[in-house]
């Protein structure tokens, strides 16, 4: 299905293409808000946003400046493996082009070596990220902050699958607060080129409104050749921001302070 969201042409900068990989098998924390609000950004910004719902077995969209995928059940990835697989030399190349890519928890897993569920059934990913990630029968829930190339982010991780990088592999982000790929290694998600994976719902992207903007920049310069923003009032989200990265900064505080007192003194 697919979606025009702007407003009137002649006074349009131009027209950006989205494109959401599989909404209804990979959406179900709340991502498709990605979506939206991206949408709503290009729209603020001057632009006409097309939205591209991509469900397994639908042809490709002609055009694609921007690709976002969500996260999902075990079941859900078995459902999208094989149109993954169908259209897998053709996201390789756009991600070796430079296009930009936001991945979302089990589509963040499917872009990667390989995800190994919980009963050991290995699925093949699209090895554009070197992460490997495996299934396991506890969570790893709750708020995460990141620093980032991007600046701070802040969103929810909710995910029984526990990633290790390849070697070379970059983070997204190194782990403020919250657990991340394994809840060991102090690495969030992933990132190649302008591909991003990372299991922070919320959704990210208005909790997190720079994020967002990074990656229209990188989207509408490829569309239209340059990226003219307009001044947005994002104060609220940003004092929303400020105000989760406090708290949680507050509470990763208290627990050290807490875990000092305990510790035996020599």
């Amino acid at each position: 299905m697919t979606e025009q969201t702007g407003g009137s042409q002649s006074a349009s900068k131009g027209t950006v293409h989205l494109v959401h990989l599989y909404p209804r098998e990979m959406s179900i924390y709340g991502d498709l808000g990605n979506t939206r609000a991206l949408a709503s950004r290009l729209r603020w910004h001057g632009y006409t946003p097309v939205v591209h719902d991509h469900h397994p077995g639908a042809d490709w969209p002609d055009e694609a400046h921007l690709l976002l995928g969500g996260g999902g059940q075990d079941s859900g990835q078995l459902r999208v493996q094989e149109d993954l697989d169908r259209h897998a030399d053709r996201l390789r190349e756009l991600a070796a082009d430079g296009l930009p890519m936001l991945m979302i928890c089990g589509m963040y897993q499917l872009f990667g070596q390989a995800f190994i569920t919980v009963e050991g059934r290995r699925l093949p990913g699209l090895r554009i990220l070197d992460v490997t990630t495996t299934g396991n029968a506890t969570r790893m829930i709750g708020p995460v902050v990141l620093d980032t190339d991007a600046g701070q982010v802040v969103g929810y991780e909710n995910h029984s699958g526990a990633t290790v990088l390849g070697q070379g592999q970059a983070p997204f982000g190194s782990v403020v607060a919250g657990q991340g790929n394994n809840g060991t290694d102090g690495t969030e998600g992933a990132r190649t080129g302008n591909v991003i994976g990372s299991y922070l719902h919320g959704p990210i992207l208005p909790a997190n409104p720079v994020l967002a903007d990074h990656l229209l920049e990188i989207a509408v310069t490829r569309a239209t050749g340059q990226w003219q923003p307009e001044q947005l009032d994002d104060s609220t989200a940003q004092q929303a921001h400020q105000r989760q990265v406090m708290r949680l900064l507050a509470a990763d505080r208290r627990s050290t302070s807490r875990v000092g007192r305990l510790l035996p003194r020599r």
